[in-house]
């Protein structure tokens, strides 16, 4: 079921959804299915899995020469999103990258997930290498999430990348796209930003998810800035809980989000990571019930992989 027709069937009730990052290759499954199954009782209708840039590694050759080769550390999303819609009778939404993927790649991907009964897809351009000071496109490539819309919606008309097909099973792709309630940290702009969403959702996006956001207000003001613009598509709140110390110092510095100086305050005052976790799982807790009191249509939230923080804020919320 697509992502838009489960908000439909909830008629005004806010649903639960997060989403994970595959394993690293060499590593097992069984920690990712150990990290949902305590999510399950909240019955999410969608389970977000995220794609990986490739990343350069340097292989030591002998006599002081290094051997660069290209690689992917977290392969296997569409695997991943396969069996967990096997193991779990959940739907599931693969991240679709511009960074490191051809045209024809992405194409490949999608006929996989069609294969697969996989109807709901994230449109992303994706971060910049680790080596590189901005975003490269692929030769070959889509170059913006707009362009990598358009390929999905091209698709869903039956029109390949080389030919059009008269095809008895079109795909039938339900498209996500990112929103920043704090503008894209290359956007001159929050009102460019939405200029640039809009583009999006006319190009055939059906919803958006939020990047994260810890003061609320600033999530409305987007929401009321978006509708004013004409972008009536559900626009899907994005939270993780403060988990660690350094977060006060990465997620701004990754993500260029401001945090609030409450929240500041309060993991200042903690001794130990455990203090800053429990104060990042009220303050999610207090940001999730307002959101929900206001009536958003999902809350999507960030786990990383680790479930217990995002358990006890859920068990609070649903």
């Amino acid at each position: 079921m697509k992502v838009t027709e489960h908000i439909e069937n909830a008629k005004g009730k806010t649903l639960f959804s997060f989403e994970l990052i595959p394993p690293q290759k060499g590593k097992s499954i069984q920690e990712l299915y150990d990290n949902i199954d305590p999510l399950m009782e909240f019955q999410p209708p969608f389970i977000d899995v995220t794609t990986s840039r490739e990343e350069y590694i340097y292989i030591d050759k002998g006599n002081g020469l290094l051997d660069k080769k290209l690689t992917r550390m977290r392969p296997g999303t569409l695997g991943i999103c396969a069996s967990i819609k096997h193991k779990y009778n959940v739907d599931t939404v693969p991240h679709l990258l511009c960074g490191g993927f051809t045209q024809e790649e992405t194409e490949y991907m999608l006929v996989d997930c069609q294969y697969l009964g996989i109807n709901n897809v994230m449109a992303l351009r994706g971060d910049a290498m680790k080596d590189e000071q901005s975003f490269v496109p692929k030769v070959g490539g889509n170059h913006f999430a707009i362009d990598l819309v358009k390929q999905i919606n091209n698709l869903n008309c039956g029109k390949y990348l080389h030919e059009v097909m008269d095809v008895d099973n079109k795909a039938d792709f339900c498209i996500g796209v990112a929103g920043y309630p704090e503008k894209h940290l290359e956007s001159p702009s929050l009102q460019s930003d939405l200029k640039r969403l809009k583009e999006k959702v006319d190009a055939g996006a059906d919803y958006v998810v939020t990047q994260m956001f810890f003061d609320n207000a600033k999530y409305f003001a987007f929401v009321e800035k978006a509708r004013e613009m004409g972008i009536t598509i559900p626009i899907i709140p994005g939270i993780k809980p403060i988990a660690v110390q350094r977060h006060l110092q990465i997620l701004p510095q990754i993500f260029r989000i401001d945090l609030p100086e409450d929240l500041i305050d309060a993991v200042d005052k903690c001794k130990n990571n455990a203090e800053i976790k429990q104060v990042g799982i009220e303050w999610a807790i207090q940001q999730s019930l307002e959101l929900k009191a206001a009536g958003v249509p999902v809350l999507h939230y960030y786990s990383m992989g680790k479930s217990e923080n995002i358990r006890q804020i859920a068990s609070q919320v649903f």
